[in-house]
């Protein structure tokens, strides 16, 4: 397994960062947005925030005194793509 899959499944392993993608799912959030629904302090919601940018799951851009955070397509197709192979070598094999 390529070094990006196992960034992106070790982002995903986190409940609290699977909810960032689900949010974001629905269209970009700022951050301050995102974070409202976690009891957590803010530094600790970045750190997961952080996680999905390291793995190219999610994007931030700052306009003006906001940050914007959208789902990074091309992290989640690449690894929806492996995941589909996955699928196809399991229902394909011999029972």
């Amino acid at each position: 397994m390529s070094d990006a899959y196992s960034k992106y499944f070790g982002a995903l392993s986190d409940p609290t960062r699977r909810a960032i993608v689900e949010t974001l799912a629905r269209g970009g959030r700022s951050v301050s947005a995102l974070a409202e629904p976690h009891d957590m302090a803010l530094p600790t919601f970045l750190r997961h925030l952080q996680v999905l940018e390291k793995a190219g799951l999610v994007r931030t851009v700052k306009k003006g005194r906001v940050r914007i955070c959208t789902l990074e397509v091309a992290g989640i197709m690449d690894m929806q793509g492996w995941l589909a192979w996955q699928r196809e070598i399991w229902e394909n094999r011999d029972s």
